[in-house]
């Protein structure tokens, strides 16, 4: 694990702020200076916000000056910690483009609930973070801002569509990332980049309308460890005004001190029976199950089918009704502008939807979530790999290209990924931690699924899981250069 500043973790930099052995300002310096190295490659940052980061670093310094030295107000959760916010994010004052050249010249005019808990924890937002067009892809590149590409070996992507955000970690550049998942886009860039990233359960954090309406739709934290994750869920989750389906009570997660796993009945599933799964995940994830086992749970591999078929059905239905649907509309709009794999996005789901009713979705949609329910009343989690496939092309739409995964050629390249299964199951708290590398250099990651609304069993599990399985915080820069 890396020495240096920029690959600090945030429980670490909050406990030095307040020992004044570390400054706000030293931090944010050297993240900017780590930028300026591995951004030419990676290409995760944009509308940065150097100068202004910077006054807001001094301010922050000068509240822990006040508390240690007057007795001042109590630094806030996230005092002086770099924060790089998603780019479809809205932020009063700050570019909204969405990575649509459509959006390129809009600016916020307020910012989100998510956005606003974030500011009010003390965060400073010294950049925004690429998305694709519209955030519909599990890849990151976009007619305004170009390709973002993997710290670890650029060939290939970063993931979506919280693709910088995993990008920007993992290569050194920020200390925590927003992110939004509608169908994996935290747990896929976070796979993909050998981060941390938390799908928390549907209304724990809350959204702005009218997505906070929208069931398979969450925003959430990626980190670079477990304890980070935590802290920055426990500072963005409660209840919110603006959001009617945000949970109350407030749910706070321990972010330095976790139970043991041993005694912990914990499921295993390396493709959840009806997925093609290269070979290196399937391994990487079995791996984890052995490094649990040793640890003190009783880990057992069952025998859990999710059909992919009712899963793409199900979710197809479900976006060409709403997001989808609008993406549609926005591409169909503005077609000089619009990237191509937007549009075909909106075309496949309504392809896979035909004939598709409200009912049909929500009767497939039970009938997916009863053999899981069944198995977390006998299982405490379930361990899976988040992704299929060993990685995605930087820079390639497969609009065009078939990905092939363990000699299976998709119809579609989002069925290479596990994820969009528990956005239909939206109830259920999902960590994504890394499991390993694909031998071409790629991080793997697995999903830890909970029961539905126990956010602590799987940070319980992620926790044990970086103890006897600990992974890299960044990227070595030869691999960035690459």
């Amino acid at each position: 694990m890396s020495s240096e500043l920029y690959a600090m973790s945030a429980t670490e930099a909050l406990r030095r702020f307040r020992e004044r052995s570390l400054s706000p300002v030293e931090l944010l310096d050297a993240l900017i200076a780590r930028a300026g190295e591995v951004e030419p490659t990676v290409n995760a940052l944009v509308h940065e916000r150097y100068e202004e980061a910077r006054a807001e670093a001094k301010a922050a310094e000068q509240r822990y000056a006040a508390w240690a030295e007057r007795g001042g107000p109590e630094p806030r959760a996230l005092e002086g910690i770099p924060l790089a916010v998603k780019e479809e994010e809205a932020v009063a004052g700050q570019p909204w483009t969405q990575g649509s050249l459509t959006y390129k010249d809009l600016v916020a005019e307020h910012s989100s609930n998510f956005a606003q808990r974030m500011l009010d924890a003390g965060a400073i937002v010294h950049a925004r973070t690429t998305a694709p067009e519209y955030s519909c892809a599990f890849f990151t590149h976009s007619n305004i801002h170009g390709i973002t590409r993997n710290p670890w070996n650029p060939e290939f992507g970063v993931g979506g569509s919280s693709g910088g955000a995993g990008a920007a970690l993992a290569s050194g550049t920020t200390t925590l990332a927003s992110g939004s998942d509608i169908g994996g886009s935290i747990r896929v860039p976070a796979s993909f980049n050998g981060v941390v990233g938390f799908k928390p359960p549907y209304g724990r954090v809350p959204q702005e309308a009218p997505f906070n309406l929208d069931v398979y739709c969450h925003v959430g934290p990626l980190a670079r460890t477990v304890a980070d994750t935590a802290l920055y869920e426990n500072a963005i989750a409660g209840p919110d005004p603006t959001d009617i389906v945000s949970l109350r009570p407030k749910y706070v997660l321990p972010v330095d001190a976790y139970e043991s796993v041993h005694g912990l009945r914990i499921a295993v599933s390396t493709d959840l029976g009806s997925w093609a799964v290269d070979p290196e995940i399937r391994a990487n994830t079995l791996a984890c199950a052995e490094a649990l086992r040793a640890a003190g749970a009783i880990v057992e591999e069952v025998d859990l089918v999710v059909p992919r078929d009712k899963v793409r059905r199900a979710s197809a239905i479900h976006f060409h009704l709403g997001f989808g649907a609008w993406i549609g509309e926005e591409t169909a709009a503005h077609p000089d502008e619009a990237t191509v794999y937007a549009a075909h996005f909106a075309r496949q789901v309504a392809h896979y939807a035909e004939g598709g009713t409200i009912m049909e979705k929500q009767t497939l949609e039970a009938e997916l979530y009863l053999p899981v329910g069944a198995l977390l009343e006998s299982y405490d989690a379930l361990l899976c790999p988040t992704l299929a496939t060993r990685g995605l092309i930087a820079g390639d739409d497969y609009t065009d290209t078939k990905l092939v995964v363990d000699g299976t050629e998709l119809d579609f390249y989002f069925d290479g990924s596990l994820t969009p299964v528990f956005n239909i199951m939206s109830r259920c708290p999902v960590l994504n931690v890394p499991s390993g590398f694909a031998d071409n250099g790629v991080p793997t990651g697995v999903q830890i699924v909970g029961r539905t609304y126990d956010d602590l069993t799987t940070f319980r599990i992620g926790a044990a899981l970086e103890q006897v399985r600990p992974w890299p915080l960044v990227a070595p820069a030869a691999e960035v250069a690459a």
